[in-house]
C-alpha cells in the first residue's frame, strides 16, 4: 500500500495552494481537479495537458488510490456484477442493472456489513471498513463506463443498495453524492440517486437536517416489531415507532417521498394481514412501495413467496389502500448479483 498522500482528499483550494507553493500557476489546480472528478483519471500520466515535470512531481508525492475491477461477471439477463478491488486490497461489489428504461448502478458503502440481517448474504460477512467517498465515486464511474461500452446507454440511476449500511458511513456517502451531482464531477441529478437504509432513526433525522435532495428508501421487510426484529436485529434499537417519527421528520424537512423496500418471504410476511400492517405503517408519509422477490442465499431458511401470492399482496395494497406499488423481479440471480446476494463469492475475494 502506498504511503503517498491521497490527492483526492484535497479541495480545489488546497490544490491551488499546493501548486503556488511549488512555483506552478494556480489554474493547474482546476486542470488536475477536472481530471480527477470529471474525466475519472486513474493515473497522473493520463493528464496530458500537464507538463511532464508536473506529472512527475504529482507521481512522487501523491496517489490517486483508484478502484479497480478484480473480476467481472455478466448474467444471462445482461446484469453485470463487479468485484471491486480497493487500494488496500479489500474487495467490495457493485452491479449494473440494465432494463429497457433504465441503467442503474447498485453500489456499496462498506466492505462487508455489521447489521447481520437474517436473509442477506452480505450480513454474514464482517464489516471490515467504510468505503471512502472517492472509492464510492469510482464505483459509479466504472459502472457508468460499462453501461456505455456494453449497452451504448448512459447511466440513469444510482442506488446505494450494495454492501453495507450507508447511514453508518454517513460522511463519505454524502461527500460521494456531492461529487457525483456536482458540475465539477458527473453532473447527475440527485433525484436519480437513492440511498437505502436498514433504519438508523437518528441518521434519518440528520438527513432531514441536512436537507438532502436525493431519494431515501427504508428496507422495511416486516411491519410489526416482532417480525422485523426476528429478521433485522437493528430493529431492537431502532423500533418501528422510532423510524416512523424519524421518517415524518425527514419528510417535513425535505418534502421528499419515501420508498419502502419489502422483500416478501414465503409464509413469513406474505399474508394479507401482513399487507394491512405494511399499509398502516406506510401511511405515515407520502411513499411508494417496492415489493422485492426474495433471492436464495446459502444456509438461510427463507424461501421465495409464490408469484401468485406476491401479485395478490401488491394488488391488495393498491386497490384497498390506494398505495403506489411496484413488484421488483429478480435480476442477476445466476451470478449472485441480485438483491441480498452480494457476498464476495468471486475468486478474487478468496
Amino acid at each position: 500500500m502506498s504511503s503517498k498522500k491521497n490527492i483526492r482528499v484535497l479541495t480545489k483550494e488546497e490544490l491551488s495552494a499546493l501548486f503556488i507553493e511549488k512555483g506552478e500557476k494556480a489554474f493547474r489546480a482546476k486542470q488536475v481537479y477536472e481530471w480527477l472528478w470529471k474525466k475519472g483519471a486513474t493515473t497522473f500520466d493520463e493528464m496530458s495537458n500537464l507538463s511532464l515535470p508536473l506529472r512527475e512531481m504529482l507521481n512522487e508525492n501523491f496517489a490517486i488510490n483508484a478502484v479497480g475491477v478484480a473480476e467481472k461477471q455478466v448474467s444471462s439477463d445482461r446484469t453485470i456484477k463487479n468485484a471491486f478491488k480497493l487500494y488496500d486490497g479489500k474487495i467490495t461489489e457493485g452491479v449494473l442493472i440494465p432494463t429497457p428504461r433504465r441503467m442503474t448502478a447498485c453500489i456499496s458503502s462498506q466492505v462487508g456489513c455489521s447489521l447481520s440481517c437474517a436473509f442477506c448474504a452480505t450480513g454474514k460477512l464482517d464489516r471490515l471498513r467504510n468505503i471512502d467517498a472517492e472509492e464510492i465515486f469510482d464505483q459509479v464511474v466504472i459502472i457508468k463506463n460499462q453501461a456505455e461500452q456494453h449497452y451504448q446507454k448512459p447511466l440513469s440511476n444510482i442506488v446505494y443498495m450494495g454492501m453495507g449500511e450507508p447511514l453508518l458511513n454517513y460522511k463519505n456517502v454524502l461527500q460521494s453524492i456531492e461529487k457525483i451531482t456536482s458540475d465539477e464531477g458527473l453532473g447527475m441529478s440527485p433525484k436519480r440517486i437513492t440511498v437505502s437504509t436498514a433504519g438508523i432513526a437518528k441518521m434519518i433525522k440528520q438527513l432531514g437536517d441536512d436537507d438532502v435532495k436525493f431519494n431515501l428508501a427504508l428496507s422495511l421487510h416486516a411491519a410489526t416489531d416482532a417480525k422485523r426484529s426476528e429478521i433485522m436485529p437493528i430493529n431492537d434499537s431502532n423500533s418501528l415507532e422510532a423510524l416512523s417519527e424519524a421518517l415524518e421528520y425527514f419528510h417535513e424537512k425535505t418534502g421528499s417521498r419515501v420508498t419502502f423496500e419489502y422483500i416478501i418471504f414465503k409464509d413469513f410476511n406474505d399474508s394479507l394481514e401482513d399487507a394491512k400492517d405494511l399499509a398502516n405503517f406506510a401511511k405515515i408519509v407520502p411513499c411508494k412501495i417496492n415489493i422485492i422477490e426474495y433471492n436464495t442465499v446459502d444456509d438461510v431458511q427463507f424461501l421465495k413467496a409464490d408469484p401468485e401470492k406476491t401479485d395478490k399482496f401488491a394488488a391488495f395494497l393498491e386497490n384497498t389502500f390506494n398505495l403506489i406499488v411496484n413488484v421488483r423481479r429478480s435480476r442477476g440471480k445466476d451470478i449472485d448479483a441480485a438483491c441480498g446476494q452480494l457476498a464476495n463469492k468471486n475468486e478474487a475475494a478468496k
